[in-house]
């Protein structure tokens, strides 16, 4: 028998579309990027429109194209909701030719693409198939889905076949065709016949409302007129096969009178229905209705008659029946039960079919999925911060269980308390080495084989003597350059015009004090490094030796064990030991219990921070952008998902502290059983020694890093300054050698012009001493050390008070005692000077108080602090060069000094005393010392010796200041400032006090470091009496009549890096 014919929704007709130059345009106006990077993307949206409207045709293939550029239009309409193409669509009835610039309106053509392609898919079904079937009820409501979106979503439509009333008869007609493939699937599957009725009774239903909408577009032209037809016989067929299948089940009921009545109910509708269709047959064309099936006419003529004859064979039956059998009064058409009916067939949303999986897969990728509108970013970073917080809470939770867990068993003490209890069960005694101490055994022993302590210490003692040789080296050097300058000077006196070295060395003097200082400020930092090492050694060395350390420990254990073991046994029957065993065994499966839970909670956690990383319903968001107000209600759902993690880290939490529990209840009643008596004293003595043993090598093992670290760091330092003072030296060698060049070629010079001048005269009287101007000229004395000469040539037989005190008086002669002392001090501190000879001079009147002092005489005490003495290279020399007296030479010039020191120039200065009269040359006895006679040794006496605030020493004083014509002492320096030693260790002791002078008490290892020696100036002095030379400063005078340099600012500091 032929299938029911169906019909089919006509499809439009489009032309082409431009995609690309639009899209283009966006992209650079809208997002700012490059349009080029997207052509292979316009490209595949415009090639996918061509497939969908242009090359399919009307089976699976075209639904599946079609499907896949409505999901593309619906992504692109997220991206570019702004976007104006020039849609071109002609009507599915009318042909006629509809441009809008509107994406709805290719989207809303595109989905009646969609619904006719269904409607002709399910149309094209062989029925008679049970899988054809479903496929055609499946694909009718699709259809009808499909249209009723349009309807519910797309407004004043452009064009006939869009409206909502055509809209509306589409819709009616596809589900009224698929109940009826539900009606015959119904008869396929043999349904009851009330069923079936019931059924046919709303097909018939619905296309009875068909036939009178169908009225209202009488005279439009917009449907066929086969559509009229075969809708009014299939209303007329299907209400004939309501009554059929009412009255088979009344007659298997029982009611043979309303059967035989329905029987004829059916029979009439029947013939009407076969009536219409044998009108239809004969006109019916194929060409004209494309969308009905080609045997429509003689499918639908075939399926009345024979339906037909069947209602006539029931009628003829059930009236025989009746009359001759039932005699049931058989009621009027009018007065039958209406028979209910049952809608069982709805449409299938849009949104069910693009939600399949198969659907999804035949969309594919966003072709634009790299363009992220602003909006759909901001609502992921809603949503990520929602993640997050969800992260943060549960990870703070997770910390805070695990803190908990901690807490209470450090608390309770389970862990370290439960190997005692556990032993003292057991019977068993630990005497191994405890892991920390063997973990410092092994890396003092690593350490001891790279770089082994005692070989650095070594090192370190070859590189401090080094250096120290070098820096004597230098001031030996220094020292003699400024002896050999100075007797030149003597020698030739005036016309030595050699600069004196104390300036050019000023610089090269103050770098070797500086690493002298540097030098002796170390020293107490190598003295702790020695004594810690001392103190630590021989624990080290049990340390490094792991047979010694087993020994040790075991010994420890050894002399409680055997009591423990006893008294256990005495005092604790097995029935008690054994209660301590379970309680042990007991713990210690809820301390597994515990780090199970742990280990849950960790992996739990993790797979939530992974399950909200990959979380992303940024496609999510585009979908529903055009949606307000729905991100609250979207991000609830989607966070619902990570509702399991949270609950199973919440079980966690809960099992963590009921263990917890558990265990301080087992803890208490072990420590109730095994913490009396006398086992638990021997065990508390036994750990105890343990314990002490274990503190002494961690003390060892400290010591031994403070030690290491601080050699290696005096190391790194002494090299530094073994650099630095091979760098000095270097500089002092070629300032001497340059500095003997200098002089060998001046002295050589000054030699040929004594020569020149002639035979030597006797000298005549100077105007000290006119009566002894013919005297003759005696031999010229030998060569004398400086002290000699500027002992003799001391001008005003007392100490001169500093330039800007005239009324300074003179200090007296220190005591004999004090002097020797003093002379001790500077023999040692000083290079002997040369080899003196002794030069006579005529002896001065008795009355002049004037006498001739050597060296070995003892000179007068030094000036007060608060005074500076003033040498004549302090003035410079004087302006004519003449007016310097020639030592040696006969006869000697005028004295250009006596009338400075008569009309007062030095006078008020130097002395008050009047000058003394002119000495004969051939007077060789010496004179007697006067009170106030300075001597070339008077320098050394007016040094005193400060703690220089470097170390625990003063650094040695600097070269001998020279004087000539005057006296010039050196000045007590003020205290330097203290000098950072190198290295630090935190445990020195509270009475530890720096070097004299450090400001600081501790100086030690912690002022500074190795490797990071400072240089700090000496401050100035607090005050200056009034009229003292702005150059005057703490640090003594080196060399031949300079005044000492001016200080560095204070606090400054010059470092080694």
């Amino acid at each position: 028998m032929a299938q029911s014919p169906t019909i089919a929704i006509p499809k439009k007709s489009t032309d082409e579309v431009d995609w690309t130059g639009p899209i283009r345009a966006i992209i650079k106006s809208s997002y700012g990027e490059n349009p080029d990077n997207y052509a292979a993307e316009c490209a595949a949206l415009q090639r996918c429109r061509q497939d969908a409207v242009r090359g399919a045709g009307s089976d699976l293939t075209a639904a599946s194209l079609l499907t896949k550029y409505f999901g593309q239009l619906e992504l692109l309409e997220l991206r570019f909701s702004e976007i104006r193409v020039s849609f071109p669509w002609r009507d599915a009835f009318t042909s006629k030719l509809t441009t809008q610039t509107s994406m709805a309106f290719e989207k809303a053509s595109i989905i009646y693409q969609i619904a006719a392609t269904h409607s002709s898919i399910a149309n094209s079904q062989n029925r008679s198939d049970p899988e054809g079937l479903k496929r055609a009820y499946y694909y009718f409501r699709t259809c009808a889905g499909m249209l009723t979106y349009i309807n519910d979503n797309f407004l004043h439509a452009p064009s006939t076949d869009l409206s909502r009333e055509v809209i509306k008869f589409l819709v009616g007609i596809t589900m009224a065709q698929a109940n009826e493939t539900f009606y015959e699937t119904c008869i396929d599957q043999r349904k009851s016949p009330t069923l079936v009725s019931k059924v046919a009774a709303h097909t018939a239903f619905l296309y009875t409302s068909l036939c009178e909408e169908v009225k209202e577009f009488f005279g439009k032209g917009i449907f066929d007129r086969n559509w009229v037809t075969l809708l009014q016989i299939k209303s007329k067929y299907f209400t004939s096969l309501m009554h059929y299948h009412r009255a088979l089940a009344d007659s298997a009921a029982g009611k043979h009178g309303e059967a035989l009545a329905r029987f004829i109910v059916a029979e009439n509708n029947a013939k009407e229905a076969h009536k219409l269709a044998s009108s239809f047959a004969p006109y019916f064309v194929t060409t004209l209705s494309t969308t009905l099936p080609a045997d429509t006419g003689t499918a639908i003529l075939e399926i009345t008659k024979a339906h037909l004859a069947l209602c006539t064979e029931k009628h003829t039956q059930g009236q025989k029946d009746n009359d001759l059998i039932y005699n049931a009064i058989v009621p009027a058409e009018a007065t039958l039960p209406a028979i209910d009916k049952i809608s069982a067939v709805t449409p299938v949303p849009i949104q069910e079919v693009y939600g399949t999986p198969e659907v999804q897969k035949t969309i594919g990728p966003d072709l634009f999925a790299k363009l992220i509108p602003l909006s759909v970013h901001e609502g992921a970073s809603v949503y990520s911060e929602e993640k997050a917080k969800i992260v943060r809470a549960e990870v703070e939770k997770a910390d805070v269980a695990e803190s908990e867990i901690k807490a209470g068993l450090e608390s309770l003490g389970v862990k370290a308390g439960l190997p005692r209890y556990k032993e003292i069960a057991e019977g068993e005694v630990d005497d191994s080495v405890p892991p920390t101490v063997l973990s410092w055994h092994d890396e003092v022993k690593r350490r001891e084989s790279t770089d082994a302590v005692e070989k650095h210490l070594q090192e370190l003692d070859t590189l401090k003597n080094n250096v120290t040789r070098d820096l004597n080296a230098i001031d030996e050097m220094l020292g003699t350059e400024s002896r050999e300058c100075e007797m030149m000077r003597v020698k030739f006196g005036h016309k030595w015009t050699q600069e004196p070295s104390s300036g050019p060395a000023k610089d090269i003097r103050k770098d070797l004090k500086d690493h002298k200082a540097t030098l002796e400020a170390a020293a107490p930092s190598d003295q702790q490094v020695y004594s810690l090492w001392s103190s630590i050694r021989s624990d080290i060395t049990l340390l490094v030796s792991r047979s010694q350390l087993e020994g040790m420990f075991a010994s420890a254990v050894s002399g409680s064990a055997a009591d423990l073991l006893d008294v256990g046994e005495a005092d604790t029957d097995d029935a008690e030991r054994e209660k301590m065993r379970k309680l042990v065994r007991e713990i210690e499966e809820r301390l597994g219990k515990i780090n199970k839970i742990a280990r849950e909670r960790n992996e739990v956690l993790k797979d939530l921070k992974e399950k909200v990383q990959n979380d992303d319903v940024s496609h999510l968001l585009l979908l529903n952008r055009r949606t307000s107000g729905i991100e609250p209600t979207l991000f609830a759902n989607e966070l619902e998902k990570f509702r399991p993690y949270q609950s199973r880290l919440a079980s966690t939490t809960h099992a963590q502290q009921a263990t917890l529990q558990e265990i301080a209840q087992l803890w208490k009643n072990l420590k109730d059983k095994g913490g009396k008596g006398k086992g638990a004293k021997k065990w508390e003595e036994r750990e105890k020694r343990v314990h002490a043993l274990v503190k002494r090598f961690g003390i060892a093992r400290e010591g031994y890093l403070e030690v290491s670290d601080g050699v290696m760091k005096g190391l790194q330092f002494y090299k530094d300054l073994t650099n630095l003072t091979k760098k000095l030296h270097d500089r002092a060698n070629t300032f001497v050698s340059a500095r003997n060049r200098e002089r060998e070629s001046l002295a050589g010079r000054l030699e040929i012009e004594t020569r020149l001048e002639g035979a030597p005269s006797t000298p005549s009287a100077g105007p000290l001493s006119p009566s002894l101007g013919s005297a003759p000229r005696v031999p010229p004395p030998p060569p004398r050390p400086l002290e000699s000469s500027f002992a003799s040539m001391n001008l005003g037989g007392s100490s001169a008070p500093p330039p800007m005190a005239p009324s300074t008086v003179a200090s007296p002669p220190p005591a004999p005692n004090a002097w020797q002392q003093h002379q001790r001090t500077a023999s040692n501190a000083y290079p002997p000077p040369p080899q003196q000879h002794t030069n006579s001079y005529p002896p001065p009147p008795a009355s002049s108080g004037y006498s001739y002092s050597p060296y070995t005489q003892s000179p007068p005490p030094p000036p007060p602090v608060q005074q500076q003495q003033q040498s004549y290279g302090s003035g410079g020399f004087p302006p004519p060069p003449n007016q310097q007296p020639a030592i040696g030479s006969a006869p000697p010039p005028p004295d250009p000094y006596a009338g400075m020191f008569s009309s007062g120039g030095f006078s008020n200065q130097f002395s008050t005393a009047p000058a003394p009269p002119v000495l004969s040359s051939n007077v060789s006895s010496p004179l007697p010392p006067p009170p106030q006679q300075q001597s070339w040794g008077a320098p050394y006496s007016g040094y005193q010796s400060t703690a220089s605030g470097y170390g625990t020493q003063s650094p040695p004083p600097p070269p001998p200041a020279q004087s000539y014509g005057g006296y010039t002492g050196y000045q007590s320096p003020p205290p330097a400032q203290s000098q950072p030693a190198y290295g630090g260790y935190p445990h020195q002791g509270p009475g530890a006090q720096g070097p004299p002078g450090s400001g600081a008490p501790g100086s030690g290892y912690q002022s500074g470091g190795y490797g990071q020696p400072s240089y700090q100036a000496s401050a100035p002095p607090s005050s200056q009496q009034p009229g003292q030379q702005a150059a005057s400063s703490s640090s003594s005078s080196f060399g031949y009549g300079m005044l000492p340099p001016p200080p560095a600012p204070h606090g400054g500091t010059y470092q080694y890096r």
